[in-house]
């Protein structure tokens, strides 16, 4: 069986199903109604509960830290890490929520940009000052917890509140 190769425009604005070979088209625009029945089944991610969420993941890699080592410093330097990926995420995200909205997407790129540069500059400056806050500082619990909380954006994703009036699919 031969099948015929699709007209160049049919192309551009289909794409045939490999399971059916039924077109569909390649974009189509929400009404209103669609748009907010979408918005209210998967609501968006806020970078609080991420930085909450990395919050708590740090407080529970310090708390190990000390208790498995048996030494308040191990500790303090777990918990001076988390604050080393908190503190700086939690100034971006106030930057970055506080007018994005009414910023056009070109403001909008720019400004993310400049907020990231702000992010790593304040997590850089506070581990050269680590030294100087945290007594008999620790890296690898530092990095350790650094790492944790890095990492924890894949915990927060599934941690997501549950949306309201939550319609299940088939």
């Amino acid at each position: 069986m031969a099948i015929e190769p699709k007209a160049k425009a049919d192309r551009a604005d289909s794409w045939e199903d490999s399971r059916t070979g039924a077109a569909e088209p390649a974009f189509k625009t929400l009404t209103r109604e669609e748009a907010q029945a979408l918005r209210t089944r998967e609501p968006a991610l806020s970078p609080w509960h991420v930085i909450v969420v990395q919050a708590g993941m740090g407080t529970v890699v310090a708390l190990l830290a000390a208790l498995v080592t048996q030494a308040g410093s191990v500790g303090w330097s777990a918990l001076y890490g988390a604050a080393c990926v908190v503190v700086p995420g939690a100034l971006m995200a106030r930057g970055m929520t506080s007018r994005l909205s009414r910023m056009s997407p070109g403001s909008s790129a720019v400004s993310f940009m400049s907020w990231e540069m702000v992010k790593i500059a304040v997590a850089v400056a506070m581990l050269v000052l680590a030294p100087r806050f945290v007594r008999d500082l620790s890296w690898p619990a530092l990095l350790v917890a650094m790492v944790a909380c890095m990492k924890v954006y894949w915990l927060a994703l599934l941690w997501r509140p549950a949306a309201k009036n939550r319609i299940e699919g088939p």
